[in-house]
């Protein structure tokens, strides 16, 4: 599945990247809760909530598995979790190569669970990026 939209594709634009020093980036950055930089929040909802239905649906009575960039399938949480859209990015429950799973009953969401697999791989990475 594709990531949202966001002007700032490919660039890093985190605070401590200097975004809020750089006049240029200010008129994307007025609103965190739409969020007015790219794609609406409930647009990627919609987006990935029909997705996630057509799987179940073509899979009934087996497994889909979905492939998603972290700010996709993080929306598509909170939202099956009925929470806010609006989020610090940093607090967000999704790792590279992280799985999220969605399981159904019939229609009806009976569960969410999250788990990292690959989590070794992670702390591996880190220890060598920071050596």
């Amino acid at each position: 599945m594709i990531e949202a939209e966001n002007i700032f594709e490919g660039q890093r634009v985190s605070v401590g990247d200097g975004v809020l020093k750089q006049p240029r980036t200010w008129r994307h950055l007025y609103n965190p809760f739409t969020p007015s930089w790219g794609e609406p929040y409930v647009k990627v909802a919609a987006r990935m909530g029909a997705a996630i239905d057509d799987a179940r649906a073509q899979a009934r009575g087996h497994e889909a598995v979905l492939v998603s960039h972290q700010l996709p399938i993080w929306i598509a949480r909170l939202a099956a979790e009925d929470r806010r859209l609006w989020h610090d990015p940093r607090s967000r429950q999704c790792t590279l190569a992280s799985l999220t799973s969605l399981e159904f009953r019939g229609d009806t969401l009976a569960a969410i669970t999250y788990t990292e697999p690959s989590r070794d791989l992670l702390e591996q990475a880190s220890k060598i990026a920071g050596a």
